[in-house]
């Protein structure tokens, strides 16, 4: 009889080790969802958004202050060309970030955006942006990259400012070396 409790009560703990396996890989496609539906951890759009057609709010005006950094081991220099734009809800602007790949070799850069605060994410629409594909660059090269954005009008009265960081990682693995040419390259040098 204690063998039949024994294996049972063994069952049922495999059963909950099993599920809670299963939630832990369900966890990150949930929050990406959770995030994404209510702005929280400054997640952006992916995609392209498309040009806004109504009327621009003059009456309001909103800094945007733009942040770049390289992760941890990227040697590329990465910095935006304008550091703080004011802008109006409605209104299309373009701002240009500079990259410079001063390695010995050819590499490829995905730039992944955050806002703060996360509410405000909700309300960028970028329509152009360097982040939306990764970036080859040639050992040497220099690269104007732009991102063209607008504030939705919808964005709520209390938020004023707020901060876009893009962060510069290494994403070459697997592009075994192929010379390609970024597809935003303003200006270009190579060495």
């Amino acid at each position: 009889m204690a063998t039949t409790s024994h294996t049972a009560l063994v069952g049922k703990l495999v059963l909950v080790v099993v599920a809670m396996f299963g939630f832990g890989f369900a966890l990150v496609p949930l929050y990406d969802v959770f995030c994404d539906i209510t702005g929280i951890n400054g997640k952006t759009n992916e995609t392209a958004a498309t040009v806004y057609a109504g009327e621009v709010d003059e009456s309001r005006t909103i800094t945007v202050e733009f942040i770049t950094r390289t992760h941890t081991g990227m040697p590329w220099e990465f910095r935006a060309q304008t550091h703080r734009v004011k802008v109006h809800p409605g209104e299309l602007n373009t701002v240009e970030f500079y990259v410079r790949n001063p390695a010995s070799k050819s590499m490829v850069a995905q730039a992944i955006p955050s806002v703060t605060p996360g509410q405000a994410a909700l309300f960028l629409n970028k329509t152009e942006c360097f982040c939306f594909n990764s970036q080859p660059l040639n050992a040497g090269a220099e690269a104007l990259m732009p991102m063209q954005f607008y504030v939705d009008p919808q964005i709520p009265d209390d938020i004023h400012f707020f901060t876009v960081q893009y962060t510069l990682f290494d994403v070459t693995g697997g592009n075994d070396g192929d010379k390609k040419t970024n597809p935003f390259l303003t200006s270009f040098v190579e060495n």
